[in-house]
């Protein structure tokens, strides 16, 4: 049974990301990203549109849920080509999600379902 219906929607400007390179800075990704994501990431020619898309998802559900968390409890990947998300150990919500990414920003959607 759905107990309760929320949104979370972010946009995240891609040269931030450019900004900070993976090669000088991995620590900083890695406070973010798990090493599944950040290998999803890196396998693009232009990698930093994907982490911007990838950050944008976790902020999305984080206000689609309205609870404080860390970014690598929230992970992100693809089935079928498509964009999933999760909370690790998550028996309370189910996700569904949009993301894209044109031009210099990156924007991702999450509608959360809380159950019973």
């Amino acid at each position: 049974m759905i107990e309760k219906i929320n949104i979370g929607i972010d946009i995240v400007e891609i040269d931030r990301f450019k900004q900070i390179s993976y090669e000088k800075k991995s620590s900083f990704y890695k406070k973010l990203f798990n090493s599944k994501e950040i290998a999803y990431c890196l396998s693009f020619k232009n990698s930093y549109s994907h982490f911007a898309a990838k950050f944008a998802l976790k902020e999305a559900l984080k206000k689609s849920i309205s609870e404080k968390m860390d970014s690598l409890d929230i992970e992100t990947d693809h089935v079928d080509s498509k964009p999933v998300v999760r909370i690790k150990g998550n028996t309370t919500y189910l996700f569904k999600t949009s993301l894209s990414h044109d031009g210099n920003f990156a924007i991702a959607i999450v509608i959360s379902e809380k159950i019973k």
